[in-house]
Protein backbone atom coordinates (compact mmCIF):
# COMPACT_ATOMS: atom_id res chain seq x y z
CA UNK A 1 0.00 0.00 0.00
CA UNK A 2 1.54 3.48 -0.99
CA UNK A 3 2.74 5.75 1.96
CA UNK A 4 -0.17 7.93 2.63
CA UNK A 5 0.98 9.22 6.64
CA UNK A 6 2.37 12.73 7.25
CA UNK A 7 5.83 12.53 9.13
CA UNK A 8 3.74 14.49 12.07
CA UNK A 9 3.13 14.53 15.45
CA UNK A 10 0.61 16.24 16.85
CA UNK A 11 1.66 19.04 18.76
CA UNK A 12 -1.65 19.85 19.90
CA UNK A 13 -2.09 16.58 22.11
CA UNK A 14 0.99 17.36 24.35
CA UNK A 15 0.16 20.50 24.62
CA UNK A 16 -3.01 20.08 25.99
CA UNK A 17 -1.89 17.46 28.61
CA UNK A 18 0.23 20.33 30.16
CA UNK A 19 -2.80 22.83 30.23
CA UNK A 20 -3.71 23.82 33.32
CA UNK A 21 -7.05 25.16 31.59
CA UNK A 22 -10.15 22.83 32.23
CA UNK A 23 -11.73 20.95 29.34
CA UNK A 24 -14.86 23.07 29.76
CA UNK A 25 -12.93 26.42 29.81
CA UNK A 26 -10.70 25.97 26.87
CA UNK A 27 -14.02 25.06 25.12
CA UNK A 28 -15.23 28.35 25.76
CA UNK A 29 -11.91 29.85 25.01
CA UNK A 30 -12.19 28.30 21.57
CA UNK A 31 -15.62 29.56 21.10
CA UNK A 32 -14.31 33.04 21.69
CA UNK A 33 -11.82 33.01 19.23
CA UNK A 34 -13.57 32.14 16.61
CA UNK A 35 -16.48 34.28 17.29
CA UNK A 36 -14.06 37.09 17.22
CA UNK A 37 -12.04 35.58 14.45
CA UNK A 38 -15.33 35.91 12.24
CA UNK A 39 -15.89 39.63 13.53
CA UNK A 40 -12.77 40.96 12.59
CA UNK A 41 -10.85 38.24 10.68
CA UNK A 42 -7.23 36.81 11.73
CA UNK A 43 -5.30 40.69 11.25
CA UNK A 44 -7.89 42.45 13.57
CA UNK A 45 -7.73 39.78 16.09
CA UNK A 46 -5.55 40.58 18.94
CA UNK A 47 -4.35 38.56 21.93
CA UNK A 48 -5.89 41.77 24.40
CA UNK A 49 -8.58 41.23 22.58
CA UNK A 50 -8.84 37.40 23.42
CA UNK A 51 -7.85 37.86 27.03
CA UNK A 52 -10.62 40.89 27.15
CA UNK A 53 -13.40 38.00 25.32
CA UNK A 54 -12.34 35.60 27.43
CA UNK A 55 -11.58 36.89 31.41
CA UNK A 56 -8.25 35.52 31.01
CA UNK A 57 -4.82 37.22 31.17
CA UNK A 58 -2.47 37.29 28.25
CA UNK A 59 -0.10 35.95 30.32
CA UNK A 60 -2.43 32.59 30.41
CA UNK A 61 -2.55 32.58 26.75
CA UNK A 62 0.90 32.71 26.11
CA UNK A 63 1.48 30.21 28.87
CA UNK A 64 -0.73 27.54 26.51
CA UNK A 65 -0.15 28.76 23.29
CA UNK A 66 2.77 30.11 21.73
CA UNK A 67 1.31 33.38 19.94
CA UNK A 68 -2.06 34.37 17.99
CA UNK A 69 -1.10 31.99 15.28
CA UNK A 70 -1.31 28.69 17.66
CA UNK A 71 -3.93 29.77 19.17
CA UNK A 72 -5.90 30.57 16.30
CA UNK A 73 -5.25 27.29 14.81
CA UNK A 74 -5.65 25.19 17.61
CA UNK A 75 -9.61 26.42 18.16
CA UNK A 76 -10.21 26.21 14.80
CA UNK A 77 -9.71 22.41 15.31
CA UNK A 78 -11.31 21.98 18.54
CA UNK A 79 -14.49 23.70 17.46
CA UNK A 80 -14.65 21.76 14.43
CA UNK A 81 -18.38 19.90 14.07
CA UNK A 82 -16.63 16.53 13.37
CA UNK A 83 -13.04 14.69 13.93
CA UNK A 84 -12.29 12.52 11.66
CA UNK A 85 -10.52 10.34 14.15
CA UNK A 86 -14.08 10.03 15.46
CA UNK A 87 -15.75 8.47 12.86
CA UNK A 88 -16.10 4.71 12.19
CA UNK A 89 -19.35 3.72 10.68
CA UNK A 90 -17.93 0.04 9.73
CA UNK A 91 -17.85 1.35 5.13
CA UNK A 92 -15.96 3.85 3.43
CA UNK A 93 -18.65 5.23 1.84
CA UNK A 94 -20.50 5.52 5.34
CA UNK A 95 -17.41 6.79 7.01
CA UNK A 96 -17.16 10.05 4.30
CA UNK A 97 -21.23 10.17 4.22
CA UNK A 98 -21.12 10.56 8.28
CA UNK A 99 -18.54 13.13 7.58
CA UNK A 100 -20.59 15.39 5.23
CA UNK A 101 -23.82 15.28 7.30
CA UNK A 102 -22.01 16.59 10.35
CA UNK A 103 -20.27 19.16 9.29
CA UNK A 104 -23.29 20.57 7.16
CA UNK A 105 -24.19 23.18 10.24
CA UNK A 106 -20.94 24.83 10.49
CA UNK A 107 -19.89 24.67 6.39
CA UNK A 108 -20.71 28.13 5.85
CA UNK A 109 -19.30 29.30 8.30
CA UNK A 110 -16.07 27.57 8.04
CA UNK A 111 -15.49 28.60 4.33
CA UNK A 112 -16.32 32.03 5.25
CA UNK A 113 -13.48 31.22 8.10
CA UNK A 114 -11.31 29.69 5.70
CA UNK A 115 -11.18 32.11 3.00
CA UNK A 116 -10.57 34.85 5.11
CA UNK A 117 -7.15 32.70 6.89
CA UNK A 118 -6.00 31.44 3.42
CA UNK A 119 -5.63 35.23 2.60
CA UNK A 120 -3.75 36.10 5.91
CA UNK A 121 -1.56 33.18 5.33
CA UNK A 122 0.07 34.78 2.47
CA UNK A 123 1.75 37.55 4.66
CA UNK A 124 2.04 35.59 7.62
CA UNK A 125 4.33 32.58 7.48
CA UNK A 126 3.95 31.85 11.08
CA UNK A 127 -0.09 31.35 10.98
CA UNK A 128 0.64 28.96 7.46
CA UNK A 129 2.74 27.07 9.52
CA UNK A 130 0.36 26.86 12.60
CA UNK A 131 -2.78 25.63 10.16
CA UNK A 132 -0.24 23.25 8.56
CA UNK A 133 0.80 21.63 11.98
CA UNK A 134 -2.08 22.09 14.82
CA UNK A 135 -5.12 21.70 11.96
CA UNK A 136 -4.32 20.32 8.38
CA UNK A 137 -1.84 17.32 9.66
CA UNK A 138 -3.77 16.53 12.40
CA UNK A 139 -6.91 15.78 9.88
CA UNK A 140 -5.01 13.87 6.92
CA UNK A 141 -3.46 11.67 9.73
CA UNK A 142 -7.20 10.62 10.50
CA UNK A 143 -8.05 10.72 6.92
CA UNK A 144 -5.40 8.04 5.91
CA UNK A 145 -6.28 6.40 8.73
CA UNK A 146 -10.25 5.63 8.14
CA UNK A 147 -8.73 4.58 4.37
CA UNK A 148 -6.35 2.22 6.18
CA UNK A 149 -9.44 0.68 7.90
CA UNK A 150 -11.13 0.73 4.26
CA UNK A 151 -7.97 -1.19 2.67
CA UNK A 152 -8.04 -3.82 5.88
CA UNK A 153 -11.76 -4.25 5.08
CA UNK A 154 -11.10 -5.26 1.51
CA UNK A 155 -13.19 -2.36 0.13
CA UNK A 156 -9.56 -0.67 -1.55
CA UNK A 157 -6.87 -2.80 -3.29
CA UNK A 158 -3.65 -1.46 -1.06
CA UNK A 159 -2.01 -0.89 -4.21
CA UNK A 160 -4.27 1.71 -5.35
CA UNK A 161 -2.93 5.12 -6.73
CA UNK A 162 -5.69 7.45 -5.91
CA UNK A 163 -4.99 6.79 -2.06
CA UNK A 164 -2.28 9.65 -2.29
CA UNK A 165 -4.61 11.70 -3.87
CA UNK A 166 -8.02 11.60 -1.26
CA UNK A 167 -7.55 14.78 0.47
CA UNK A 168 -6.40 16.56 -3.19
CA UNK A 169 -10.14 15.41 -4.00
CA UNK A 170 -11.17 16.54 -1.28
CA UNK A 171 -10.09 19.84 -1.55
CA UNK A 172 -11.00 19.54 -5.14
CA UNK A 173 -14.32 19.87 -4.01
CA UNK A 174 -14.54 22.73 -2.14
CA UNK A 175 -12.53 25.04 -4.32
CA UNK A 176 -14.39 24.33 -7.72
CA UNK A 177 -17.61 24.81 -7.19
CA UNK A 178 -17.29 28.14 -6.38
CA UNK A 179 -14.95 29.12 -9.16
CA UNK A 180 -16.76 26.95 -11.69
CA UNK A 181 -20.41 26.79 -10.60
CA UNK A 182 -20.77 29.87 -8.72
CA UNK A 183 -21.99 27.92 -5.87
CA UNK A 184 -20.98 26.76 -2.37
CA UNK A 185 -20.62 22.68 -2.38
CA UNK A 186 -23.68 21.80 -0.37
CA UNK A 187 -24.74 18.43 1.03
CA UNK A 188 -26.32 17.30 -1.94
CA UNK A 189 -23.25 18.05 -3.91
CA UNK A 190 -20.63 16.48 -1.60
CA UNK A 191 -22.55 13.23 -1.66
CA UNK A 192 -22.85 13.03 -4.59
CA UNK A 193 -19.06 13.72 -5.34
CA UNK A 194 -18.05 11.30 -2.93
CA UNK A 195 -20.19 8.09 -5.62
CA UNK A 196 -19.39 10.06 -8.75
CA UNK A 197 -15.68 10.94 -7.77
CA UNK A 198 -13.90 10.27 -4.43
CA UNK A 199 -14.94 6.25 -4.53
CA UNK A 200 -14.45 5.29 -7.94
CA UNK A 201 -11.06 6.93 -7.88
CA UNK A 202 -10.38 4.24 -5.09
CA UNK A 203 -11.85 1.59 -6.85
CA UNK A 204 -14.67 1.19 -4.04
CA UNK A 205 -18.17 -0.44 -4.04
Amino acid sequence: MPAMDQATEDPDTARVRRSRLSPERERELYEAVVELLGEVGYDGLTMDAVATRTHSSKATLYRQWKGKPQLVATALRHTKPVLLEGVDTGTLRGDLQEIVRCSESARERDAALMRGLAHASHDNPDLHEALRELLIYPEIDALNALLRRAVDRGEIAPDRPALNFVVHMVCGAFIARPLVDGQQPDQTYLLDYIDAVILPALGAA
